[in-house]
């Protein structure tokens, strides 16, 4: 098994790798057919591969007319089987972040519980990949305080990494007796304001984590993001009276997120490509967004 994951990890690597190839192939393939399509001549760097260029658009098909990116390898399969989520803290979690993490797990569908105890990072992405999870969620606390969230996707990733600030568990809501029990339906997903490059792929790592809910549910998750803040909520919504109205009603929990760092790998590879991280000039700016224009 180790050396089968050693062996795709290699795989998944040289691929990455050909993207710069392609890329490059790609846009020279792209002059050609300007050129052919509004009877220019052929530039002139390219002449010297004008037949082999023409060659391969000849041989192109819907499949590898645009070139495929690592985004593309990671989430291939993914609309194919709804996730499988491991829940999981760090060591001796206080009992704050215990039931914070039992109430994610309701928020989402198919996470499944696991008490961390003594086993190490890479035990625990070595079993998940056996088993056929998904991702893998790690909640993070600071003298009882839950400070940080840690989604990788397997099997090869990405990882993000988020700060975890002003969390209001389920049963701290003010109109908690109202809600009754957590409904399980799959919900539906808002993204709001994620409209940078940055800002579509951190809502790709987290769109990921829920299956495709049916039209009729009556569950609501969002994602809203304001200045890189990155606000989740939780609602489940009721018709009252007329069909024209409708009532929200909050089911908790309640958090903040602050985007800080991706990785092209599991969160147990120290040695792992950094796409993203924030750096401390960054902030320097009030007017820079990352999520958001």
């Amino acid at each position: 098994m180790l050396r089968r994951n050693i062996r795709l990890r290699r795989e998944y690597l040289y691929r990455k790798s050909l993207e710069g190839k392609e890329r490059l192939l790609y846009e020279k393939k792209r002059k050609i057919r300007e050129a052919l399509q509004e009877g220019k001549p052929i530039p002139t760097e390219l002449r010297n591969e004008e037949a082999a260029l023409r060659r391969a658009i000849d041989l192109e098909d819907e499949n590898t007319a645009v070139p495929r990116t690592h985004i593309d390898d990671e989430y291939a399969y993914a609309a194919e089987k709804d996730p499988k989520i491991l829940l999981t803290t760090s060591r001796d979690p206080s009992a704050p972040l215990q039931q914070f993490v039992k109430e994610l797990s309701f928020v989402f569908p198919n996470a499944q519980r696991m008490n961390r105890g003594g086993q190490v990072i890479s035990e625990i992405i070595e079993s998940c990949r056996a088993h056929d999870y998904t991702d893998v969620v790690l909640v993070h606390e600071h003298r009882g305080v839950p400070d940080g969230l840690i989604v990788c996707h397997l099997p090869f990733g990405p990882t993000a990494y988020f700060g975890l600030l002003n969390v209001v568990t389920r049963h701290e809501i003010k109109d908690k007796k109202a809600i009754g029990t957590m409904p399980e339906a799959y919900p539906h997903l808002i993204l709001n304001n994620f409209s940078t490059k940055l800002g579509d792929r951190t809502a790709n790592i987290m769109k990921h984590l829920f299956p495709v809910p049916k039209l009729d549910t009556k569950r609501i998750v969002m994602f809203a993001n304001q200045s890189d803040y990155i606000s989740f909520r939780h609602h489940i919504y009721e018709k009252n009276g007329s069909p024209k109205s409708i009532e929200l009603k909050e089911i908790g929990p309640r958090f903040e997120l602050r985007l800080y760092q991706i990785k092209l790998g599991t969160v147990d590879q120290a040695e792992a490509q950094i796409e993203w991280i924030i750096r401390p000039y960054m902030n320097t700016t009030k007017k820079r967004k990352f999520l958001s224009n």
